[in-house]
């Protein structure tokens, strides 16, 4: 018998601010999210290791839920 898939949720994380007045570690957390520039999107998924990259940028993205 297959077992079922579990689907994971997902967040849709948008950069609303610049990097360059912020640290080194702030802007090499906002390249491993996948954010370039002011306005660019990446979908990640909500595991507790983005959660805490999320936490450490959270003055510079904005964070949705994906259904």
């Amino acid at each position: 018998m297959p077992a079922k898939k579990e689907t994971q949720k997902t967040l849709t994380v948008t950069q609303v601010k610049s990097s360059i007045a912020e640290k080194p570690t702030a802007r090499r957390t906002l390249r491993a999210l996948g954010l370039t520039k002011i306005g660019s999107q990446a979908k990640q998924l909500d595991v507790p290791t983005t959660r805490g990259m999320l936490r450490s940028v959270r003055h510079l993205v904005s964070v949705e839920e994906d259904k």
